[in-house]
């Protein structure tokens, strides 16, 4: 056999032939052990080094040393099939509406989207008649044809179509003089590419909802319809896909925030700003206690710092002139001084870092902070909790010599690992992000920082991808994506290695030559902002925290006001114990009590009544359980405590009761 493992080693026999033509010739001959109907499209490695996606009508040459297939199954070629669905979507719009005007389509995460100018407006009910119009295109088995062509003649072909939308990106954005067009039957799309080979192999598909967009998302500029989708290989997938969908339209956290009473945001106060209420401060000290604690152990020392700084922080730092438009106006006072609102913490313990001599015998120096931030967000893109104007980040920068590098990135893999299991994350992707073709700094520094970061991570013996060029301009970087119990994934923790600031601030440390060294810094945030973590753990949980999270982790109810004397003290005795209990005294019935407490989600009810008084007990119920036992005080404490411990281990929904009881015996 050629190949057994998706890559086929490059020959002469195979020059100026397409990669589709190549493949079958070799599943004819027997030798080639794939479905080859199951590839999507294939990466070509040429002898230079340089990689690259292409379609499978690709003519592969002397220059290429070897090709790779991709799959069903693989990313690259799901998010291809997502792409040439965006395409299906805007061939079936420009048949059903022809004045319409299509803009971009990408792949996204959850599928993809294309933004559209309608003539007409139009509804989530017409989704319907798109997707049977899709429906066609696919049984067409439409052949998807990539062209190259010079790019003044494709500005002349898409002022024909009266495409306006690509003739400005041909003018405004594209660069290059020659550019590649797809067509598929009478439709014409300006895009890179590749796609899958026809219509064909689009069969699972489904439009799932409307929204606004600003074209280049510039609020100056027209609002388009933005039509979101998506696809995938299989039927069942798709069906997942949808059940989970809907289970997530039940969990979301703004309205599972609101009945559980944990934060609100009042249009009176401030669009994208939070005000916690009670039930949800509890839960976030709970996070910020733990999460202190961890870090004292670490080596970190905390700080405080101001929510605004003169405006010359943000000059030297560089925030002024890149990220201006994130930031809140400036604020001129008498003094002719200018403050703004801080959008990051880094100048600050920076300053922090720099009000002393430092020693490498100093080193490495963990600065962390809750650090309260604030951004200007668009109010279009504001959603709850997690896309907010003002939040707190559990923020830290580390700062230490280049050889402390891969040391720092091992505790702080560790450390991230050990949070995000805690909180019932066991599924995540890494990906080491190495230096952009833009940089500052030495390139044997980068070299050396790059080599740390993949030491680090293999020394964990952690699985990862490497986004090529996809660094920050000053220093590579480690992001984890999780992902949660609905599989979706969101990006969190983030490491990132800086050689900018430390020059910027001009901050150095003293040397063992005793001469004076600019730091490395690192800037990390293990859950990334506490706002954005409660969003995602509500949906997560679906509001049913574990027991060490929960705001109130008991509530006791006397079945009539002649048990409140000994319910109150039964309620004294948990609450010296340090359990978050609540007693309710209400004249309402048993039933009504316990129906709201399942709605509150409370893990643990206990009942009392005349058994209970007389013979010195309690009567336990768990969340969900239908089971119920009568325990005396000292099991009860050792009920609470394997609770506590299964939620530790990351169970997230109670074990039975039988089972716990079980434990405790």
């Amino acid at each position: 056999m050629l190949a057994t493992n998706k890559l086929i080693k490059n020959s002469e026999e195979f020059y100026n032939k397409t990669i589709i033509e190549v493949l079958r010739e070799l599943k004819n001959n027997n030798r080639i052990d794939i479905d080859i109907y199951k590839v999507i499209v294939a990466k070509v490695y040429f002898k230079d080094g340089i990689s690259k996606l292409v379609d499978l009508t690709y003519v592969l040459n002397d220059n290429i040393e070897s090709i790779e297939l991709k799959m069903e199954g693989d990313e690259e070629a799901l998010e291809v099939l997502r792409h040439s669905t965006a395409h299906l979507l805007a061939q079936a719009v420009k048949r059903l509406y022809k004045n319409a005007k299509i803009a971009i389509g990408p792949p996204i995460d959850i599928g993809f989207y294309y933004d559209i100018d309608f003539e007409e407006s139009i509804s989530d009910k017409d989704l319907e008649k798109i997707e049977q119009e899709m429906k066609k295109i696919v049984n067409e088995k439409l052949p998807i044809v990539r062209e190259e062509i010079p790019k003044e003649q494709a500005l002349n072909l898409f002022s024909q179509l009266n495409e306006t939308y690509k003739v400005e990106l041909l003018k405004e954005d594209i660069n290059e003089d020659i550019v590649s067009i797809y067509r598929q039957g009478e439709f014409i799309d300006l895009c890179r590419g590749p796609h899958v080979l026809n219509t064909s192999y689009l069969k699972n598909f489904k439009l799932l909802n409307l929204s606004g967009a600003y074209w280049k998302g510039d609020e100056k500029n027209k609002m388009l319809t933005r039509i979101y989708g998506t696809a995938f290989f299989t039927k069942q997938e798709l069906e997942d896909f949808i059940k989970k969908r809907e289970e997530a339209k039940k969990r979301d956290h703004r309205i599972l925030g609101a009945n559980l009473e944990l934060f609100e945001i009042n249009e009176d106060v401030g669009s994208g700003l939070v005000i916690w209420l009670p039930k949800g401060e509890k839960i976030r000290y709970i996070i910020e206690q733990y999460l202190r604690d961890l870090l004292e152990q670490n080596g970190y020392i905390f700080v405080r710092t101001p929510h605004i700084a003169n405006s010359k922080l943000w000059e030297i730092s560089g925030h002024l002139q890149v990220y201006n438009k994130y930031m809140f106006p400036i604020m001129k006072v008498e003094e002719n001084q200018e403050f703004i609102l801080k959008p990051m913490n880094c100048p600050f313990h920076i300053k922090v870092f720099d009000y002393k001599t430092r020693s490498y015998k100093d080193l490495p120096l963990r600065i962390a902070e809750y650090g309260s931030v604030y951004r200007y967000e668009k109010s279009g893109v504001l959603h709850g909790l997690l896309r907010v104007r003002g939040f707190t980040q559990d923020d830290a920068h580390i700062f230490c010599t280049p050889e402390q590098i891969e040391d720092e990135i091992i505790q702080l893999i560790n450390l991230v690992t050990k949070i995000l299991s805690k909180f019932g994350f066991n599924d995540y992707d890494i990906y080491l992000s190495t230096r952009p073709d833009e940089f500052v700094g030495e390139i044997e520094l980068w070299n050396q920082a790059e080599q740390a970061l993949k030491n680090a991570l293999n020394k964990c013996s952690i699985n990862y991808k490497i986004n090529e060029k996809e660094g920050a301009f000053y220093g590579p970087k480690i992001d984890i994506e999780i992902k949660d119990s609905l599989d979706r994934k969101w990006q969190c923790s983030t490491i990132q290695l800086d050689f900018n600031l430390p020059r910027k601030f001009d901050i150095h440390y003293i040397g063992p030559d005793n001469s004076k060294h600019y730091p490395v810094m690192i800037h990390r945030a293990l859950l990334g902002s506490f706002e954005r973590f409660l969003g995602i753990l509500i949906e997560h949980y679906n509001g049913e925290f574990p027991f060490w999270l929960a705001p109130t982790q008991i509530v006791i109810i006397p079945i009539s006001d002649k048990f409140n004397d000994y319910s109150l003290k039964v309620y004294d005795i948990i609450k010296s114990k340090g359990y978050r209990v609540e007693i309710d005294l209400k004249a309402n019935s048993l039933n009504y009590k316990i129906r709201h407490y399942e709605k509150s989600k409370i893990p643990v009810m206990i009942v009392i009544g005349q058994k209970e008084q007389e013979t010195g007990t309690v009567n336990v119920r768990l969340k969900h359980s239908q089971e119920k036992t009568t325990l005396n005080l000292n099991s009860l404490f050792d009920l609470l405590s394997k609770l506590g411990h299964s939620q530790e281990k990351n169970t997230l929904s109670l074990d039975s009761f039988s089972d716990l009881l079980n434990k405790l015996e």
